[in-house]
């Protein structure tokens, strides 16, 4: 009898170790779920502050549309990351800190888990003057928390779709010495904007990349929750001056929600678009002359044609109730370029004459005063370089207006089987053109709108490229 009592026990023992670890492994897949939250927040900054989109800042004087911030949180119990895409022309480093600052203070996100980007609309205002720095940290911090705030059960998927109708790469050859005049006294081989429909026009002077790539996320039940797109077009312009807009980015960003089926709830949808690697591309077809439009006009068009094809895509995605989720990032130190000593003689020459002299060019007094804070600032600048991953698919983010073809470069060297580099993140620096265009001159190479060591576009590819692979090769 004992020793069927002991049996018995025994068994019983058994069997509640195997329904332990049953349930306790049941327990754990339950766990694997995703969340999700996205949120906006109004960051139009006050009348009176400067538009800074040319090289005469003005102040804004009316709003024609709000511009705002857009985050999206995603949380797979394990890592959140963050994306918070701004309407406006760049965002300074100092911004961003302060924010993440609040954020960390505020909730539990690591703030290095934070991707913070700028759209680039030439409408916007100055991100870090006094007035404004402020309230902007404050509200970049609020549309996180309430990012936060909406998470949910949801699915996730990403794709793309090739739109090349709207992007052409603004540098060209040309046969034409007057074109490519420099305010340093010289002449480039390239011009940035040149006449449109010019005979003196020969080819472009780099590629472009016609993909729009976008994740899309969803409740479990198919309600859309927001969408990030990320297109390498610079912002379309057509405004009126002293007028406030996001430009294109915030066309599409209302456009995209009523095309994938996205109806009022609360939480709301929230649909975003960041600008991609867009240093040398815009959308203006040089080969043609141009067309006048109505203010607004050609913007709502490259707007509502995009959202139309990612609305195409949207259809195929096949979405993914839970995603390994990662992010990595390192810093790098960069030397500021400046000018020696034949440069500092020119411009002492250039300044000394009276304003209304016979000019070599006609931003020569501009680019003087450029070149001349470089001189007096620091040597070194540090910048942070930023890879976000998402299942098969990474985002790398590069505080810089980058050349097209260091975006190509990524896609086609990322070990992941899908990427795209989101510009202006996490600081802004100025323009990053790849050595061998600078070999070629043209605005974007120039000191004073280039401020970095002539090969930081290699160093900057190589580090994220590593980052990359970090996070690739992490179980």
């Amino acid at each position: 009898m004992l020793v069927i009592d002991n049996c018995r026990r025994t068994l019983l023992w058994v069997l509640s170790i195997c329904c332990i670890l049953v349930f306790s492994s049941g327990s754990q897949a339950a766990d694997k779920v995703l969340t999700a939250g996205a949120a906006t927040s109004n960051i139009t900054p006050p009348l009176g502050e400067y538009v800074v989109g040319g090289f005469k800042p003005f102040p804004a004087q009316n709003v024609h549309d709000e511009l705002h911030a857009r985050c999206l949180v995603l949380d797979n119990g394990e890592t959140k990351i963050v994306f918070v895409i701004c309407d406006s022309l760049g965002i300074t480093e100092e911004v961003y800190q302060d924010a993440r600052k609040l954020i960390k203070a505020e909730t539990d996100l690591p703030p290095e888990n934070i991707l913070m980007a700028a759209t680039h609309t030439h409408s916007a205002t100055r991100a870090s003057s006094p007035k404004y720095h402020t309230f902007l940290s404050r509200r970049i911090a609020d549309c996180v928390r309430r990012a936060l705030e909406n998470r949910e059960p949801a699915k996730i998927g990403w794709g793309g779709i090739d739109e090349p109708s709207e992007v052409f790469n603004r540098r060209w050859f040309t046969t034409n010495p007057e074109f490519c005049k420099n305010p340093f006294g010289g002449i480039d081989t390239v011009r940035m904007n040149p006449p449109r429909g010019n005979a003196a026009l020969v080819k472009p002077a780099g590629p472009i990349d016609p993909e729009i790539s976008f994740i899309s996320v969803q409740s479990l039940d198919g309600r859309p929750v927001a969408l990030l797109a990320n297109y390498s077009l610079h912002y379309v312009g057509g405004v009126k001056k002293g007028e406030i807009s996001a430009d294109y980015f915030g066309i599409f960003s209302e456009k995209i929600g009523s095309l994938i089926g996205a109806e009022p709830d609360h939480p709301p949808f929230v649909g975003m678009l960041s600008n991609g690697t867009s240093g040398d591309i815009n959308n203006i077809d040089f080969r043609n002359p141009s067309q006048r439009m109505k203010p607004y006009e050609k913007m709502k068009q490259v707007a509502e044609l995009t959202a139309k094809r990612v609305a195409e895509a949207y259809k195929d995605i096949k979405y993914k109730t839970w995603v390994p989720l990662g992010a990595a990032s390192q810093e790098l130190t960069l030397k500021k370029r400046k000018p020696d000593a034949t440069m500092q003689a020119y411009f002492k020459k250039v300044m000394a004459q009276p304003e209304d002299a016979p000019k070599h060019h006609r931003y020569e007094r501009n680019y003087a005063g450029r070149v001349q804070r470089l001189l007096e600032g620091p040597d070194e600048i540090t910048i942070m370089l930023q890879v976000l991953r998402i299942g098969d698919l990474c985002v790398a983010a590069i505080p810089f207006e980058t050349f097209c073809e260091i975006g190509l470069e990524l896609k086609e060297k990322t070990p992941f089987e899908d990427a795209f580099t989101i510009e202006i993140a996490n600081g802004y620096n100025g323009y990053l053109p790849t050595p061998a265009q600078h070999k070629l001159g043209g605005y974007e190479t120039w000191m004073g709108t280039n401020r970095v060591q002539i090969d930081a576009s290699d160093k900057i590819t190589a580090i994220i490229l590593e980052l990359m692979k970090e996070l690739q090769e992490k179980k």
